[in-house]
């Protein structure tokens, strides 16, 4: 296979001791991914969950190489263009209703963080003193400081402990434990804090952990109970993932700010929007320059970006994408039902159209050298699958076929013989 290993590349979340090389990809359609010398991978996890349609969906493309023709990048304070204007009304009509204003940035971590600003300067500019986040525990939100932060505590963040911030933590709601944690966010809440941020109804990288629909709704009550803000992190689960469009809606939630990207361009391009209720942006409107909201990157809303986005909204429009999305739920099930009662996998889990089960194994932990084992075993079968530790999930765009994901199931069963999982 063509495999690069004498690159100046420092690549992410890469332990280059232990992952020396990297598989060159040449060529992307549809759910399949092309090397230089021919070999093909099956992208069973959307390259890190952006891809929604499929690689190069064509109306996305096109509209890319459109907007090439009209406008770059142009600065955006103090002047706009049409990619944006009508990006933004789109969103505001698409979204829970009352999300009415659209901050653009351009990645996950960069659009959580740019919540945790508005909830805090949203308290700042009310005369209050409200500081603190709480937060889920085992939580994942990125890896700028302001996010780890706000994640949970690992191996990962600790050489930046000294820089992060402290936060409330409440636990994971569990299956049978989700009392404790609304009981601890109640008590959180009796502190006055600014904001509860939460990723809904799936902890992602903290292992594919899912909850409740009504635990999410009873924790947005409590928040509105105590006048707390409430953030989503939909940054993951937006656009089709969980079975819904947005995961808040199998909640009957509407936050008060909320989080998307991956998804927002059909994951073509890096795009991010940060939305929020009214009185949010109104707390920051004032002729005092003091209280303006401060935040920026270069590229806020870059306009090819924006009309990859615009595209992506425009196959959603269609219908396509949502029968897609019930129907790969449906193949999911079938096949994740051959492991149900294998001994050799526990805790087996779908939500939407993404399935996990972790392999029974005296290794355990993300760190541990299992995982590195797992991804070259499913490399080798033309397989992208990278798994959290022992935990295996498949997370993969819409376009794939039954025949396909039978390639990915038939590939785990085969990786728990070869690995000893057991009862």
């Amino acid at each position: 296979m063509s495999v690069v290993t004498d690159s100046p590349v420092w690549r992410p979340f890469t332990q280059h001791a232990l992952q020396p090389g990297a598989f060159k990809i040449a060529r992307a359609e549809g759910a399949w991914l092309e090397a230089e010398d021919g070999a093909r991978f099956l992208d069973a996890i959307s390259s890190w969950w952006v891809i929604t349609h499929g690689h190069r969906h064509p109306a996305i493309m096109q509209a890319i190489r459109e907007e090439t023709e009209r406008l770059d990048q142009i600065i955006f304070a103090g002047f706009t263009h049409e990619p944006a204007e009508a990006l933004a009304r789109r969103l505001v009509a698409l979204t829970p209703p009352g999300l009415d204003y659209v901050f653009y940035s351009d990645s996950g971590s960069t659009c959580v963080e740019v919540a945790i600003k508005m909830a805090l300067g949203f308290w700042r500019n009310r005369g209050e003193a409200r500081t603190r986040i709480v937060a889920l525990e085992h939580g994942y939100h990125g890896d700028t400081i302001g996010t780890m932060s706000v994640g949970a505590r690992s191996p990962f963040n600790a050489p930046y402990e000294p820089l992060l911030y402290e936060v409330s933590r409440i636990p994971f709601p569990a299956r049978g434990r989700a009392q404790e944690t609304l009981d601890a966010l109640e008590r959180a809440c009796r502190d006055r804090p600014a904001a509860l941020l939460v990723e809904p109804l799936i902890l992602g990288a903290g292992g594919m952990l899912f909850y409740r629909a009504e635990t999410l709704a009873e924790m947005q009550r409590i928040c509105a109970r105590y006048d707390v803000l409430f953030i989503a992190d939909e940054v993951m689960t937006g656009f089709g993932r969980t079975g819904t469009l947005f995961a808040c809606e199998q909640a009957g939630v509407v936050p008060d700010i909320a989080c998307y990207a991956k998804g927002l361009t059909g994951g073509a391009l890096p795009l991010a929007v940060t939305m929020c209720k009214r009185e949010i942006f109104e707390a920051h409107l004032s002729p005092e320059r003091a209280r303006a909201f401060f935040h920026s990157s270069s590229y806020t809303a870059n306009p090819i970006a924006c009309a990859a986005a615009l595209a992506n909204l425009d196959v959603w429009a269609t219908g396509e994408p949502a029968a897609r999305v019930a129907a790969l739920c449906d193949m999911q099930a079938t096949r994740l039902a051959r492991f149900t009662s294998d001994t050799r996998f526990s805790n087996v889990r779908q939500l939407g159209i993404i399935t996990a089960l972790d392999l029974n194994i005296v290794q355990g932990g993300y760190l541990s050298t299992i995982a590195l084992d797992l991804m070259r075993f499913f490399n080798a079968r033309g397989l992208l699958l990278r798994p959290l530790g022992p935990t295996l999930y498949v997370f993969p765009p819409y376009c794939i076929e039954a025949a396909e994901l039978d390639l990915v199931y038939d590939a785990i069963s085969e990786a728990a013989d070869r690995f000893g999982g057991s009862a």
